[in-house]
């Protein structure tokens, strides 16, 4: 959003450039020298941002009075129970809790920091604060940085959050045409197949994280190769579209495209169906081993590429596939005759989460889809494919 380092590998050195360029503080940006004495001041900033667009704020910056970072750039003297102050103040004083992002940016001689707050845009609207229980947003205005609205009264914030959704949609279905365009040009037909999608985007996407030319070099850098396939190859062709790129492949006669927006959207699709011969007879087949090799690729690249957007608050994530009906499903030694017309699955994540819970995301993700396809695994199965795809996806 401000920095083009993802959050967490940002350094004091980077604060102290970014102040030099004097951004003022607004919608999303906020400078504190010190946490207020009154905490509940503290939160209601917090909070504000939550509401809202989300945002950063950045502690050991003091202010002019055009709102821009005053020069020298120090920071303030070290504190290691500063973070610990950061996560009781919201705790105590924003129902319900805004889970936000803490960076200790230390200078090299370990004396001095500035401290970063990623406060994410939130889906859980309003967080109210204090006893009084007063909903915040954040305006951008300098005279009211942060303005109360009653709780039940939140006309600017819900007609962004619909505007939003709509944006949202409008990228997600611009991306599918994207793929079926892609198939016309080589006279390729998914009539009848089983087509997979894989989504994940901001659940709110407001204007671009990135500029658009910056979207191949940031392809190259999230691809993620293992031995069981590659999602993301920079060898292979990549497409432009607006706002992004994509990556096509039909390697051994599959189909597969994985897009690119500088909103934050990634997305895989591909054809999934392979016809096979099981008990004698050829048989249009989904393997539960191949989509999870899949789904593990997707979420491994799309983590890396929405860190280096710095993608925060709430994501959207969606599986999908369509004429499901009367294939054949496989794991192992279990098969099936899938009865479902088609599958959607739809999850609101986090980067942290995926960051840090991917194995169980996954799990959850996969079992759900074997059960739709008429699968009966046993979990002991299914956690053993995924210990082997996940060991060898770095953290």
């Amino acid at each position: 959003m401000f920095f083009e380092k993802p959050f967490h590998d940002l350094t004091f050195e980077d604060v102290v450039q970014f102040c030099k360029r004097r951004v003022p503080e607004g919608k999303q940006l906020d400078y504190k020298y010190l946490i207020p004495k009154n905490h509940e001041k503290f939160a209601k900033v917090i909070a504000s941002f939550a509401n809202a667009l989300g945002g950063i704020l950045i502690i050991g910056v003091q202010d002019d009075k055009n709102d821009q970072p005053r020069p020298p750039f120090l920071g303030i003297p070290y504190h290691e129970k500063l973070r610990n102050t950061i996560e009781d103040i919201i705790q105590v004083y924003i129902d319900p809790i805004v889970f936000v992002d803490i960076n200790i940016c230390v200078d090299k001689t370990g004396e001095r920091m500035f401290v970063l707050v990623q406060i994410p845009q939130s889906n859980l609207t309003p967080h109210l604060v204090g006893k009084s229980k007063r909903a915040y947003i954040r305006t951008g205005q300098s005279s009211r940085p942060e303005m109360i609205v009653h709780p039940e009264k939140l006309p600017w914030l819900l007609d962004h959050r619909k505007k939003s959704e709509r944006l949202r949609h409008i990228l997600y279905d611009k991306a599918e045409s994207h793929f079926e365009n892609y198939l016309k040009t080589r006279t390729v037909s998914a009539a009848g197949e089983v087509v997979s999608t894989l989504a994940i985007l901001p659940l709110y996407p407001d204007e671009p994280l990135t500029n658009y030319k910056k979207i191949p070099p940031f392809i190259a850098q999230s691809s993620t190769h293992t031995s069981y396939g590659t999602m993301a190859d920079p060898e292979l062709p990549l497409q432009p579209v607006q706002d992004g790129a994509a990556v096509i492949s039909n390697r051994r006669g599959i189909y597969k495209m994985t897009e690119f927006n500088a909103y934050g959207l990634v997305m895989n699709k591909q054809i999934a169906s392979t016809e096979e011969l099981v008990n004698g007879h050829t048989a249009s087949t989904l393997r539960l081993e191949e989509l999870a090799q899949n789904m593990v690729l997707f979420f491994a690249t799309a983590r890396k590429f929405l860190d280096k957007l710095n993608a925060g608050g709430p994501l959207y994530f969606r599986l999908k596939m369509n004429n499901t009906r009367a294939r054949r499903a496989l794991f192992a030694t279990h098969q099936a005759t899938v009865l479902e017309d088609y599958l959607r699955l739809d999850r609101t994540l986090s980067l942290n989460e995926l960051q840090t819970d991917l194995p169980r995301i996954v799990e959850d993700l996969l079992h759900e889809t074997a059960w739709s396809l008429g699968l009966q695994v046993p979990p002991e199965e299914l956690d053993r494919l995924l210990r082997q795809l996940l060991g060898e996806i770095k953290p």
